[in-house]
């Protein structure tokens, strides 16, 4: 997780990779592209739990997103592997229950990725609420937590944050 790396990655995990972390996967990569790092900073996003694999992003999230100029198009769920550990500099979990499983899964070597997303965000919540059962709010509320934090999470690959 070296701020001098010629390239950073970044994995966002949810439990089932269709609402919270493609919406993560998505704004964060729409900033980066917009601050012309594309090159530089890779981005992905996966599931804890298989239940959705293969499928695209819940409609929902996709609407809202859409609103605010962010496509979740050619997202399709996929749950995290071990792999992942050693691929991604940051692994960020949306919520506590995904960053435990998470935890549970790494490799000692890697366990110090792992992260709650919104550590990088000056909000005084810790987990982006899993918006799936709710209504059209809830996925607002989510892009507004997911915005703050892709900023601060820009700043940190950058090294102009620690």
């Amino acid at each position: 997780m070296s701020e001098k790396k010629e390239k950073n990655s970044v994995l966002f995990v949810c439990m089932g990779n269709i609402c919270r972390s493609p919406t993560a996967e998505a704004v964060f990569r729409h900033f980066v592209s917009e601050a012309g790092l594309a090159d530089r900073i890779e981005t992905d996003s996966a599931g804890t739990h298989a239940y959705h694999v293969g499928e695209p992003p819940d409609r929902r999230a996709c609407a809202a997103a859409e609103r605010r100029g962010v496509s979740l198009a050619g997202i399709r769920a996929r749950r995290v592997s071990d792999q992942d550990f050693e691929r991604f500099d940051y692994i960020l979990a949306m919520d506590e229950y995904n960053q435990s499983q998470l935890l549970d899964q790494a490799p000692d070597e890697h366990r110090s990725k792992v992260l709650l997303f919104l550590s990088f965000s000056p909000e005084d919540e810790n987990e982006v609420p899993d918006p799936y059962y709710g209504g059209a709010a809830g996925f607002e509320r989510v892009l507004d937590l997911v915005e703050s934090a892709s900023r601060g999470l820009l700043e940190t690959c950058l090294g102009r944050r620690s």
